[in-house]
């Protein structure tokens, strides 16, 4: 993906635990990572899951799309670094990858389409919006 197109990166390590047996990193970890990184991106930009949550509004994740391209193992180091565009009215979708920092090589890239929903109904709070799209009304 084109680097001018990421607006947020957050550095991990792998820890001995995330690994399975054959000593990579198992394929359930990898969306850990991700949430991670867009709660992390949510958060710079003053959007409190927490505080959604209490006030009614939760953004949740309606669809994940995964291409797994090279395993990580444990010790490594790695970024995920994410872009986001809307979709349509009520969908954020969060395009991240994750690259292991030794050799700047692409682990995986995902595609992660999101909602908010308030009393069952989907939405999207200006807030969020406004934060999230500054540029856009």
């Amino acid at each position: 993906m084109d680097e001018k197109r990421y607006i947020h990166s957050l550095d991990f390590i792998v820890r001995d635990y995330e690994c399975d047996v054959q000593g990579v990193v198992n394929n359930a970890n990898y969306q850990h990572f991700l949430e991670h990184a867009r709660h992390d991106y949510l958060l710079s930009k003053g959007i409190d899951f927490i505080k959604l949550h209490e006030e009614g509004t939760d953004l949740i994740v309606v669809r994940i799309e995964i291409d797994y391209k090279f395993p990580l193992r444990s010790m490594d180091k790695f970024v995920v670094k994410s872009f986001i565009e809307r979709e349509g009215n009520i969908k954020v979708v969060f395009y991240q990858d994750i690259y292991r920092k030794a050799d700047n090589k692409l682990i995986i890239n995902a595609k992660v389409t999101t909602a908010a929903v308030k009393n069952g109904r989907p939405i999207y709070p200006d807030m969020v919006v406004e934060r999230l799209f500054p540029q856009q009304p």
